[in-house]
């Protein structure tokens, strides 16, 4: 059964304020999940894993999703 996860947290970039991003994700597990971000966002901003700070992981419901793409999916 896949899962709908919530992924909060910040990014780290040098001599600059984080950026902070709230992003919905389909996945069987929160690694999957987690794995997504790290792909998404070192390709993004060409940061490296250890630079992307992830603050809250939670599963929701699909009546919770606001993500277009994510609903779309469902």
């Amino acid at each position: 059964m896949v899962k709908i996860f919530r992924i909060e947290g910040k990014i780290l970039k040098s001599k600059r304020e984080p950026i902070f991003f709230r992003r919905e994700y389909k996945a069987l597990k929160p690694e999957h999940a987690l794995e997504q971000v790290y792909s998404e966002f070192g390709g993004l901003y060409k940061v490296k894993r250890s630079r992307i700070k992830i603050l809250k992981i939670e599963e929701i419901s699909p009546e919770e999703v606001t993500s277009n793409l994510v609903r779309a999916l469902l």
